[in-house]
């Protein structure tokens, strides 16, 4: 029986280490989900509220630019970390793309995917600048803290 595996996937290179880390330790028989929560700050491109201060109005479109842009991104570097799965002898058809809006929180919408049936969840070690991660603690300390009864593999 082949395990699933959870891979929590961004466009950065602590991500992209963390597929390469799967592509060379995990058995080819595994199913691989790399699974992206998306900030949902796209919704403010489709407002047209007369809350919305003038200055930000005039704005918007370069606003919602850069939001297309970013999925682009995003989209592009799932892309690439597949073909490195695939590259390593993972079979094409045993790997998904999945991407959700931020629904509860970054960690806490990974740790509700993972519970839906994966045997591990893998991340990248996501170091945020010294006093924000003191402060905040970083995606992976969360998802660690909130997955209790799961399996989490952090890449450094």
């Amino acid at each position: 029986m082949s395990r699933k595996i959870l891979v929590a996937f961004d466009d950065s290179e602590n991500a992209m280490r963390a597929v390469e880390y799967v592509a060379g330790l995990l058995s080819k028989d595994c199913r691989i989900t790399l699974f992206s929560v998306v900030q949902d700050t796209a919704s403010i491109c489709d407002m047209h509220s007369p809350e919305l201060t003038p200055y930000f109005k005039s704005q918007q479109d370069s606003f919602c630019v850069l939001e297309e842009k970013k999925k682009q991104i995003l989209s592009a570097a799932q892309v690439k970390a597949k073909a490195i799965l695939t590259a390593s002898g993972f079979p094409e058809g045993q790997i998904r793309l999945k991407s959700e809006p931020k629904k509860k929180g970054i960690a806490r919408d990974i740790v509700a995917e993972a519970q839906a049936g994966y045997d591990l969840v893998v991340l990248g070690r996501r170091g945020l600048a010294g006093i924000r991660e003191f402060f905040m603690g970083s995606v992976s300390q969360k998802v660690l803290n909130l997955a209790q009864e799961l399996p989490i593999l952090i890449v450094s």
